[in-house]
């Protein structure tokens, strides 16, 4: 089993799936590996011998027996903890412990979510669709130089302290957190989608430059309805990409509401910024502004 690279086809040549981030796997792949590796095995490894190749120690291994998912419980652990987790390590430490079948049997879906992921990424880069010029307008401004309301061509672009990540109808939250970040002592620059950003440009180029080179942080705010945001959810993997494990605390979560829904999965191994909770309410927008006033 070739561990290091995959077959599938990507530009006429292999992927190193050494560099592919562990968030990669979709929800689907981590239950099927689950089913696999969560039942004690006496012939064959399972997830408590996985962990052990992974690095984790006698006593959390014990703990994680009390956990529903264990295989998940590690998966997410590790990627928080270790800067070398990727696909690639997680299919070396399969078969390092002989679970070469696991491999076999979820090497398709693999392949697919990574392909996925790296089509999801290489958006950033591609440059906006150009269509023949039909008039005489003066030039336009570039798309990476113009893309807020406050950019100068001929100046630095316009900095923020933290990228709002939200969905629409969490908008009167958001609205708020301007009030109090923003119009207060504070005074932090928001970076928010709808008020800030020039219309007309491509949304993923703009998001993922404006995560990666404007924005020092990201706020996350968690909903139901974040749940089903494509655009939520991508920006949400592009930030975790620039900072695996969060040890930058680059992304911070919150939640002014409560939740029918799971928590997202990705997201568990972060400090959360819990407006919900009515004892340390008084304390959120402190705890909130002191995070992103952060150098």
């Amino acid at each position: 089993i070739v561990c290091k690279e995959t077959d599938f086809n990507m530009a006429d040549s292999k992927v190193d799936l050494s560099k592919i981030p562990l968030i990669a796997l979709n929800v689907k792949v981590r239950k099927k590996l689950g089913l696999y590796l969560n039942p004690k095995n006496t012939v064959a490894s399972d997830w408590r011998t996985v962990a052990e190749e992974m690095g984790f120690s006698y006593l959390e291994i014990t703990n994680y027996e009390n956990c529903k998912n264990p295989t998940d419980e590690i998966l997410k652990n590790w990627q928080a903890q270790n800067t070398e987790a990727s696909v690639g390590k997680l299919l070396s430490v399969l078969t390092e412990v002989e679970r070469t079948d696991v491999v076999e049997e979820l090497r398709d879906l693999i392949d697919e979510d990574v392909k996925k992921y790296i089509e999801f990424m290489k958006k950033k880069d591609d440059p906006p669709v150009q269509v023949p010029e039909v008039d005489s307008c003066v030039p336009r401004t570039p798309e990476r130089l113009g893309i807020t309301l406050a950019d100068d061509p001929d100046g630095a672009p316009e900095l923020f302290d933290a990228f709002i990540c939200y969905c629409q109808s969490d908008f009167n939250f958001v609205h708020d957190m301007i009030q109090e970040l923003e119009h207060t002592a504070y005074k932090l620059k928001l970076c928010v989608f709808d008020r800030d950003v020039l219309p007309g440009s491509c949304v993923w180029t703009i998001t993922s430059e404006l995560i990666e080179k404007r924005c020092k942080r990201m706020v996350v705010v968690v909903s139901d309805k974040y749940l089903e945001s494509d655009a939520c959810d991508f920006q949400t993997k592009f930030a975790l990409s620039l900072c695996p494990g969060a040890r930058s605390k680059r992304l911070i979560p919150v939640i002014y509401k409560p939740m029918s829904k799971p928590f997202p999965s990705i997201l568990r191994f972060l400090t959360v910024c819990d407006y919900t909770r009515p004892c340390t309410q008084s304390w959120f927008w402190v705890r909130l502004a002191k995070a992103l006033s952060l150098p």
